[in-house]
């Protein structure tokens, strides 16, 4: 075969190949799965490195050393194939995060997650060690982050064939460099290594070999500290839920590309443990919020009459309350959807959809916007639009293009006031904001999205996009904004930023950046926006208004512990309705309602798993009408009155999704944009099983469920227009009417 990445090749030897994970120094590593459904890790060597003379006698001589080593740190080698064109080495599997990805994007491990690292890799090469073997490629690329600790494959491919062989003192060194990068971010800078390491560390990182301490060694100082034992995750949640999400992904194509293609989804199991998919999806429940109480039969309880007149958190209070979920807000009442004075949960039932057109095209959508008349598609060479009653062409095609397209952190498109709102590039041009005339298909304007500051030639920072929004006579685009005027530092947190635009014009209006910006929702009406901050270290995070009427000023703030997941770059996970902003708080459990001009709480609700698992809220979405607020939890849809968080009905999923977990709602999963959308009366939702859902507004029983056996590993691409779902499956894109007639 060819190398993966040069043309999309999709298997390697026995393995079909589900997506990139990393990049080392021996090669490419993917998940990867046989015909049979075993999951294991595929590193598929170099082209180059596989000419070098000796290299495939040398790489086959260290399989057969490495197959036999134990070591409860240590990824088995289960397979390889020296011989073949392009070698390739296959270790056991396991969930987890690359240590270099978590730390790009949460920032530096804490002194009780760095012993963790430490004693676990320092376990690992005494073992690899102790049976005369070297790993040498132990860096932040080679190890893996999973719930029980970190991961090196028994076997480094560079380390394994260089001639001559490293030693032990090089993997020695490499442990110190690793745990230095996940102690500082990046930075070498041993000041960043605790105390209770700093020692032993600078010892690993000695410049004579000699000096350096053995791994044995490393691993009886770190035991003879006896320091307090970890409690509970060693893992911060921001990481625990990226990996949920990574392997709740399997299949999809990473960021970096990968193989794609048509897989079929039998129950899988990592090879070498026999861990099924559902094992090792709830395996991470305990300590990734994505996951937990997923599967969870809900009870609901809180109080969920109006607070009385003051700020969030206390009857007449007239300062604002130090944080929503300052304490667990008492209850008054407990609704359970079992219980006789709550609604019985509706499992989701319904026949297939009936089409009402469905045609194909000569390249796959990217992204997907309608009207009640029109959709724009967009692929990564052009824009169309569509009847929305024919799919038919009604006006001509553009040049405008989006390759990235929408996923779990971007948005690019958005239709209000009849005008559609794109992202795009052209031929000639890139970065563009453009907007086109939904009834005639024309462009009204487009405007070159600056990438640096204003006020001189200085580059100081570079906008990435991730969504547009539009309210009113202004549209907004929100996204990250990456400091270029000093040197990047994880230990810096990530700054978002809003621009305003005339939606008449184009023109620029005002824009506002900072760290206390980063996911932004913009309501349909009014000019009060929300907006979440990134999270420092441990300090909370906190939601606040910003007055678009006053040019992006800060309003009123409301903090928000132990929620750092709702506050990472990318599609906003919270919700406006009928004037209130609606977030969730405490751990991630209880939904409070606020009004969006004040900051005062106006009600909250508490949901609790029966068999005591987290609940965790997923993405909250409301009615058009802004009369209900739909809150996904796990398996379950919980429909809320918007003024005072009644429960309505409940409806939950049922079966296993197409990694053989519990099915869950997309929205629930807490990774993705707009996985549930209403029209006036129905809810479409989509699952984890790659179904779309559409439910009744008023009943919570589904009128139908679409699913394409052929749509690709990451789903299908889908919007709402009027009353019909739009839905786009490789080339292929279907409208369904609401009432599935």
């Amino acid at each position: 075969m060819d190398h993966p990445g040069a043309d999309g090749a999709q298997r390697i030897g026995p393995y079909a190949l589900l997506g990139r994970q990393s990049t080392v120094g021996g090669g490419e590593v993917f998940a990867a799965r046989t015909d049979e459904g075993l999951l294991v890790t595929v590193t598929v060597v170099r082209p180059e490195l596989a000419t070098v003379p000796g290299f495939r006698d040398r790489l086959r001589a260290a399989v057969e050393a490495a197959r036999p080593l134990p070591g409860p740190f240590l990824l088995p080698v289960v397979d390889a194939d020296a011989d073949a064109p392009v070698p390739w080495l296959a270790t056991a599997f396991a969930a987890g995060l690359p240590l270099r990805q978590a730390v790009d994007r949460h920032g530096p491990l804490s002194e009780p997650a760095l012993r963790v690292l430490a004693d676990g890799l320092g376990r690992a090469l005494a073992a690899l060690h102790a049976a005369g073997t070297v790993h040498g490629e132990v860096s932040p690329d080679s190890v893996l982050l999973t719930m029980d600790g970190p991961r090196i494959s028994a076997l480094g491919i560079v380390g394994a064939t260089r001639n001559p062989a490293p030693s032990p003192t090089d993997d020695v060194f490499g442990l110190g460099a690793t745990v230095l990068f996940a102690a500082s971010g990046g930075e070498p800078d041993t000041d960043a290594l605790p105390v209770s390491l700093r020692e032993v560390m600078d010892g690993c990182l000695y410049p004579e070999p000699p000096d350096r301490p053995t791994a044995e060694q490393l691993v009886d100082f770190i035991g003879r500290q006896n320091l307090p034992p970890l409690q509970g995750s060693w893992l911060p949640p921001a990481v625990t839920a990226d990996m949920a999400a990574a392997t709740a992904a399997l299949g999809s194509v990473s960021a970096g590309g990968g193989g794609r293609g048509p897989f079929p989804a039998p129950p899988v199991s990592a090879a070498g443990s026999g861990m099924s998919r559902r094992k090792l999806i709830t395996a991470l429940a305990g300590g990734a919020a994505v996951l937990g109480g997923a599967a969870a039969a809900l009870a609901f309880s809180g109080d969920s009459s109006p607070t009385p007149e003051g700020r969030a958190g206390g009857p007449g209070s007239t300062t604002r309350s130090a944080s929503p979920s300052a304490g667990r807000p008492r209850t008054s009442s407990s609704v359970s959807p079992s219980s006789t004075d709550g609604p019985e949960p509706i499992v989701l039932a319904g026949p297939d959809a009936t089409k009402a057109w469905s045609g194909a095209g000569k390249h796959a959508p990217t992204c997907l916007e309608a009207s009640d008349k029109v959709v724009m598609v967009v692929t990564d060479t052009a824009t169309s639009f569509l009847d929305a009653a024919t799919g038919k062409s009604v006006f001509p095609q553009l040049n405008t293009a989006n390759s990235l397209g929408t996923s779990m952190d971007k948005y690019p498109t958005a239709y209000a006031d009849g005008a559609f709102y794109l992202l795009c590039d052209t031929p000639s041009q890139t970065g563009l904001l453009a907007a086109f005339d939904a009834a005639s298909g024309k462009v009204k304007w487009a405007t070159r999205m600056a990438e640096v500051d204003p006020g001189g030639d200085t580059r100081t920072g570079v906008y990435l996009s991730h969504y547009v929004a539009a309210a009113g006579n202004t549209v907004y685009v929100c996204g990250t904004l990456l400091q270029t005027s000093k040197p990047y530092s994880a230990k810096s947190p990530t700054s978002g930023y809003i621009r305003a635009f005339d939606a008449a014009t184009g023109k620029g209006l005002w824009r506002v950046k900072g760290t206390d910006i980063n996911n932004v929702l913009v309501p349909p009406t009014g000019s009060h926006l929300l907006a979440t901050s990134a999270v420092p270290g441990n300090k909370p995070g906190r939601v606040q208004m910003i007055d678009a009427g006053r040019k992006g000023a800060r309003g009123w703030k409301v903090p928000v512990p132990d929620a750092g997941f709702y506050f990472n770059p990318g599609w906003p996970l919270t919700c406006y309705a009928a004037g209130l902003f609606l977030f969730a708080g405490g751990n991630g459990d209880t939904l409070f309602a606020v009004d969006a001009a004040t900051g005062s709480q106006k009600w909250h609700r508490h949901f609790d798993a029966k068999n005591g698992d987290q609940v965790q809220i997923g993405a909250p979405f409301s009615s058009l009408d802004g009369a209900t607020v739909y809150v996904p939890v796990g398996s379950d849809l919980a429909a809320l009155a918007t003024a005072d968080g009644t429960l309505q009905w409940v409806a939950t999923l049922d079966g296993a999704n197409d990694m053989g977990g519990s099915n869950m709602f997309k929205a629930a999963l807490r990774i993705s944009g707009k996985s549930a959308q209403c029209s006036a009366d129905t809810v479409f939702a989509t699952d984890a099983a790659k179904t779309l859902w559409a439910i009744d507004a008023a009943t919570g029983r589904a009128r139908w469920k679409y699913s394409d056996p052929g749509q690709p590993d990451v789903g299908f691409r889908w919007t709402v227009g009027g009353d019909h779902v739009f839905i786009a499956s490789h080339l292929t894109l279907t409208a369904i009417a609401a009432h599935g007639r």
